[in-house]
């Protein structure tokens, strides 16, 4: 089953609640744009690899065609989030409690962007829409455990793979390189950085953009009054608004990101940026292929980590690196709970 772009159309005109619904979903897609994708090209700016806004302009194409190419392979990752949560019921209370918790993760967002906190939107997400679910469903039945767990694993994964594979992949580049002329290898590695941070653009729109997608095919179907459909196909036109949306959110900003995670955690040679959107790269298309969804933000700065740890453990600021994983441990109940508050005031007030 799917939703075409007249049908679409026609929802947003007749239906005030999905209208709205919309407008905050693509406010959180664009909030992803301009913070989480900043993340992707963090390490090429902060080695000076590229300029800021050319920067900026390249994380804006490729996320808008990972977003694209990779749902059109494989949408594993859209139909983990949208089976995550039960929104059945009567649909107009489902649509309003998801709205709410929409709305939970664009104030969770905005207030870590204003303090530079590098929060992960994949989890604010998630959190989100699962504090609204409990609360529509007046318990922890609103939860799907068999494909919650999945970013429990998620969590694990990209913490022990990024940290490993920044890890190994730095000592691998160190060990061929060891007897070449820096002045050779140097150039090199600025412009393979670059194509580094092209890819981790790339799969950074390749999962969070299926996130998103997962999400607004549940909001259609609930304003459609169908809140139990279990198979669909994510249309074309869902994949170019969300891929194009995250590219605007991402042209519009996000250095204070970018400061934090690519200029103040570790400080990092080309080689070394090279290695770590390589590694969080390839981890992030393994997740993708098997549709386990992980947080991006989170992806990258384990890998900067296990780059940093291979030269040596003091090479990292422990500190920037505390304040991140107390934003990470914080979204989930933190968001959550948000996302439970609103969806209740919502039912109550609509």
């Amino acid at each position: 089953m799917t939703v075409t772009l007249s049908e679409f159309f026609q929802e947003l005109v007749t239906n005030l609640p999905f209208a709205i619904c919309t407008v905050i979903m693509l406010s959180v897609i664009m909030v992803n744009g301009w913070t989480d994708a900043a993340n992707a090209i963090a390490t090429c700016v902060g080695t000076r690899a590229l300029a800021p806004h050319w920067s900026i302009v390249l994380a804006a194409v490729f996320n808008f065609l990972g977003a694209l190419t990779m749902t059109l392979l494989n949408g594993s990752v859209a139909y983990t989030i949208y089976n995550m949560v039960d929104f059945s019921g009567d649909p107009h209370s489902a649509l309003i409690a998801l709205m709410a918790g929409l709305a939970a993760i664009v104030i969770w967002a905005v207030g870590a962007w204003l303090f530079g906190i590098n929060t992960s939107e994949s989890h604010a997400l998630i959190a989100g829409i699962s504090g609204a679910a409990i609360a529509l469903q007046n318990g922890f039945g609103g939860i799907n455990g068999g494909e919650w767990i999945k970013v429990i694993y998620g969590l694990i994964l990209s913490t022990v793979l990024g940290f490993g594979s920044g890890y190994v992949i730095t000592k691998i580049t160190e060990g061929l390189c060891k007897n070449m002329d820096r002045r050779k290898t140097t150039p090199f590695f600025k412009y393979a950085q670059i194509g580094g941070a092209a890819g981790m653009s790339f799969m950074h729109g390749a999962q969070d953009g299926q996130k998103f997608m997962g999400v607004f095919m549940l909001g259609m179907f609930l304003s459609r009054g169908m809140g139990d459909v279990t198979d669909f196909a994510i249309p074309i036109w869902l994949m170019i608004l969300c891929s194009g949306v995250i590219a605007l959110g991402t042209s519009i900003g996000g250095y204070r990101i970018i400061k934090s995670v690519g200029m103040s955690m570790v400080s990092l040679e080309k080689y070394q940026g090279f290695c770590a959107d390589a590694a969080s790269s390839l981890s992030l298309l393994f997740s993708s292929v098997v549709g386990i969804p992980v947080s991006t933000s989170h992806m990258k700065a384990t890998s900067i980590m296990g780059v940093g740890a291979a030269r040596r453990l003091s090479a990292i600021n422990w500190g920037v690196v505390k304040e991140m994983v107390m934003a990470w441990i914080l979204t989930f109940p933190g968001c959550g709970l948000i996302g439970f508050a609103m969806a209740k005031l919502f039912m109550f007030i609509l």
